[in-house]
């Protein structure tokens, strides 16, 4: 890993760099752009299914301080994570943000609870006991990591890129809730950026090439803002009803969004249940796998080596302790953002100052919610064309941790049953409808949990070869 300090040599590639703030602002601010709807969702479908058990008037009142305050805690965890607190912080190049891995356990929490005020705070209360407990397990992560070779973890990165995809691909289509979903409009707006952002990247040089995620979101504001003078704005249903297309940008939600706002401290008071407590630790176990493979593949993607002992207990214990503080400011467990993994290892931007850029922005929207609102209003067409590019290039993160060994019988045997049983049961739920409900919410969903659990056991169990046989 590179390591300059001085400002005239160091470049966006190294880590630990000092590099000119009109290169940091716009390299930092694609992070965010890549993020921030992520980092909001799980936190409005959670408050949602809570609210729609009880009176939805007492979540009105918290939901937009819950909001703010994802997006402060998002950058203060990723400034730990970026800079370290003593053993807190891997200093990897990593953006951190709110976790959507845990919205089927506290789905079946909040429903458990009776949901309403009482089923998050329950919520809350876990999420600080399972995010000490998840940095426990990052202080024990060394004497572990002989469970998580380049093979391991390059099929849970693998997962991870391909469970994304489809994300991807819904953004691309206009959002997967959109009326309008799939429509030529959302089409030719997604690919406009796509290509905007291909041709930045591969045709230019320096800053250009470097912001081409920031650029083509960016045209991709321009254009949506250009189409209301050649198309219709709004559309008609199926059911007969009218609604506006996805594309249109609401400006209307950044001129009434306030200035500054003070962030509020515990908005929702913990209550501390057992059976809101251990669903949720099972699921800091998996968000623990989950963090070691995606600091694997930024620190494959990124610098092009694997991620040390130290970056890895640092990362964890992160994740961890960012998700007990995130929780006492009333927000969901925070973790590193696979979105801004994929963004690295198509970049190869790895400076620490430029992330720190990003995760200062993310701060000051916490404060001023205005810039909040202004990224907010991103239609979902323009953040899928740069989203395709950015989770398939998690994909070939995977395959190069992989194949940084010889691919014998054994290895290959790993990949294609973790990914062919595990990753394909996750990723068809409705396989598991005989199980137990507690089953179905751990291991259905994305696939990547039962990837990894079926690639852990298999490394341990299967026999290793004393000669490598390269198939």
């Amino acid at each position: 890993m590179k390591t300059n300090t001085n400002q005239e040599n160091s470049t966006p590639y190294d880590f630990e760099g000092m590099i000119p703030l009109k290169q940091a602002i716009p390299l930092g601010l694609q992070h965010v752009l890549a993020m921030f709807v992520g980092n909001l969702t799980p936190i409005l479908i959670i408050t949602s299914a809570c609210a729609a058990m009880s009176d939805a008037e007492q979540f009105a009142a918290i939901q937009v301080s819950l909001l703010q305050n994802a997006m402060l805690i998002a950058g203060v965890v990723t400034l730990i994570q970026l800079f370290a607190v003593g053993p807190v912080g891997g200093k990897v190049p990593i953006i951190m943000g709110t976790s959507s891995g845990f919205i089927g356990v506290f789905q079946s929490v909040a429903k458990v609870m009776g949901g309403g005020i009482l089923g998050y705070a329950a919520i809350m209360g876990a999420s600080i006991i399972g995010g000490l407990f998840e940095g426990v397990l990052g202080f024990l992560l060394k004497p572990l990591r002989r469970f998580f070779p380049a093979v391991v973890t390059g099929t849970v990165v693998l997962s991870i890129g391909l469970s994304l995809i489809s994300v991807g691909v819904g953004s691309f289509g206009g959002g997967s809730n959109a009326k309008d979903y799939g429509s030529i409009e959302n089409l030719l707006v997604a690919l406009a950026v796509l290509v905007i952002i291909l041709v930045l990247k591969h045709v230019t040089k320096g800053m250009m090439s470097s912001s081409c995620i920031l650029i083509g979101i960016i045209c991709g504001y321009i254009i949506c803002s250009l189409m209301p003078m050649f198309l219709s704005t709004t559309g008609v249903s199926a059911e007969g009803t009218e609604f506006v297309k996805s594309w249109v940008i609401n400006w209307d939600a950044v001129a009434q969004a306030k200035w500054f706002a003070i962030p509020e401290f515990m908005p929702v008071t913990p209550v501390f249940d057992l059976r809101a407590i251990l669903p949720v630790l099972i699921m800091f176990i998996v968000t623990a796998v989950e963090t070691v493979g995606d600091i694997s593949g930024v620190i494959e993607g990124g610098m092009g080596r694997e991620a040390t002992d130290e970056e890895l207990s640092g990362g964890v214990i992160c994740d961890g302790i960012g998700s007990s503080l995130a929780a006492v400011f009333g927000v969901l467990p925070n973790t590193s953002f696979s979105q801004n993994v994929g963004l690295v290892t198509m970049t190869k931007i790895v400076n620490r100052f430029a992330l720190a850029c990003g995760a200062i922005f993310l701060i000051l929207c916490g404060l001023f919610p205005k810039l909040a609102a202004l990224i907010s209003i991103m239609p979902q067409s323009v953040l899928g064309g740069a989203a395709v590019i950015m989770f398939s290039s998690i994909v070939m993160s995977g395959i190069q941790l992989i194949t940084k060994e010889p691919l014998n019988a054994r290895r290959m045997t790993i990949v294609s049953v973790a990914l062919g049983l595990g990753y394909g049961l996750g990723a068809n739920s409705a396989v598991l409808a005989g199980l137990p409900e507690a089953v179905q919410m751990i291991f259905g969903g994305s696939g990547i949990v039962p990837a990894a659990l079926v690639a852990i056991i298999l490394n341990i169990c299967l026999p290793k070869d004393k000669e490598v046989d390269k198939i």
